[in-house]
């Protein structure tokens, strides 16, 4: 049995005996998957099992083989994660220390961490904000901190929930073409139908169930039909 991707075997998992995630089953292999389902549904939950920010009850998940519950420091070196809200992991004063957290974590040397951190700001077009407070960024420049903060460590899958809530529909496309143009594994959880165009793979969740699984426009469909 191969150990690439992700996998999720019978799990399961509830918040304060609330049934959340029931009897998830999927092997994640695409290169672009969307997860769509109803406020409440699980899907967050879903996508934060993916870098052991939260960890099933029963069950077990697995990132190229590695068990999100036993191994997360590992998982973590694998997975980034973007929030819906970019205040919740910009933690340092400015732009530039901000992008370099991450890698002094890492125990890189100065001249090395000096050298991703500028490739990284200049990739998103943040060099002329270096010195920047990070908070007092826009909603779409935080988003694209929050982006290369994740992405200058490297990781092989990229986690987005809900990316876009917070953005107007300039940024909503700037980050939506800038996720899709990566080179790892993209999994995005969104409300925002058209974020998925082009993906290879939409996974529908209601009630803590995978209820659809398919190309994007079937998957939707089914999606489309339950809000009705």
């Amino acid at each position: 049995m191969t150990t690439a991707g992700i996998r999720f075997e019978g799990v399961s998992h509830g918040f304060d005996e609330n049934p959340v995630l029931r009897g998830i089953d999927l092997q994640l292999t695409e290169r672009r998957i969307g997860i769509v389902g109803a406020n409440g549904s699980g899907k967050s939950t879903l996508a934060r099992m993916i870098n052991g920010l939260v960890t099933p009850e029963r069950g077990t998940v697995t990132v190229n083989g590695l068990d999100v519950k036993r191994q997360a420091k590992l998982v973590r070196r694998e997975v980034g994660f973007i929030f819906t809200n970019p205040d919740n992991q910009i933690v340092m004063p400015t732009v530039q220390e901000d992008v370099a957290f991450t890698l002094r974590r890492r125990g890189l040397d100065a001249a090395e961490i000096a050298a991703r951190t500028a490739e990284a700001l200049d990739r998103f077009g943040l060099t002329a904000l270096a010195d920047r407070p990070a908070h007092r960024l826009s909603g779409g420049q935080k988003q694209l901190l929050a982006l290369a903060a994740v992405l200058v460590a490297g990781p092989s899958i990229v986690v987005a929930d809900e990316p876009t809530t917070l953005l107007d529909a300039r940024n909503t496309r700037l980050i939506t073409g800038l996720l899709v143009s990566l080179t790892q594994q993209v999994i995005v959880v969104t409300h925002d139908l058209e974020v998925l165009d082009g993906f290879d793979r939409v996974i529908v969740i209601d009630e803590g169930r995978v209820v659809a699984d398919d190309l994007p426009p079937v998957a939707l469909a089914a999606y489309l039909s339950l809000l009705a």
